[in-house]
């Protein structure tokens, strides 16, 4: 069943759509959440959770790319629980990358921004990247990849994936402040 259909079942709260979405996308959120968490039960809470908060939040949210919206609600709800299990001690598999986004991406939208919107403006950005940066991107601060694994799957020298990903954020900071994201 391709998004469209998803979107519209959960907007007429047709329960078959939980169903749906997790045929079509519950391997990549496990996939996602187990980049950010490293106990297994805590990874089926985050997917569990996630589908409760898609099934939760459309409507009223509209998403134009549902895998999308998906994977930052799993991303976000990891996160969290990352946090939440290790409160004062840091488990820098995952908040180096967080770390790194920071510099470019606002933590916290203020009370004129949503996230969906800034979610959107990311995209458009990514949109202007060459695929190769693009998919490095993605793979690094949508998936959680360390820069090890992104430089095996694309057959590059680490420092060539740092590089792709210092510059493209580099970019990100400056097309945000030109769409009016300049939070500093």
């Amino acid at each position: 069943m391709d998004d469209v259909s998803i979107i519209e079942l959960l907007q007429k709260r047709d329960q078959s759509a939980i169903n749906e979405l997790r045929q079509k996308y519950e391997r990549l959120c496990t996939y996602i959440a187990g980049n950010v968490l490293s106990q297994h039960e805590d990874v089926e809470e985050c997917v569990n959770s996630a589908c409760y908060e898609i099934w939760d939040s459309i409507p009223p949210a509209k998403p134009n790319d549902l895998k999308s919206y998906l994977c930052s609600v799993v991303r976000n709800i990891a996160i969290n629980r990352l946090e939440y299990n290790s409160a004062a001690k840091r488990d820098s598999r995952y908040t180096v990358s967080l770390d790194e986004i920071s510099e470019c991406v606002p933590a916290d939208a203020d009370d004129n921004i949503t996230l969906s919107e800034l979610a959107d403006a990311i995209s458009r950005f990514l949109r202007t990247q060459d695929e190769l940066q693009r998919r490095i991107f993605v793979r690094r601060y949508t998936y959680g990849d360390s820069v090890a694994e992104i430089a095996k799957r694309f057959s590059l020298n680490e420092s060539t994936v740092s590089t792709y990903l210092f510059r493209t954020r580099k970019k990100l900071k400056v097309f945000l402040k030109k769409e009016g994201y300049d939070y500093e």
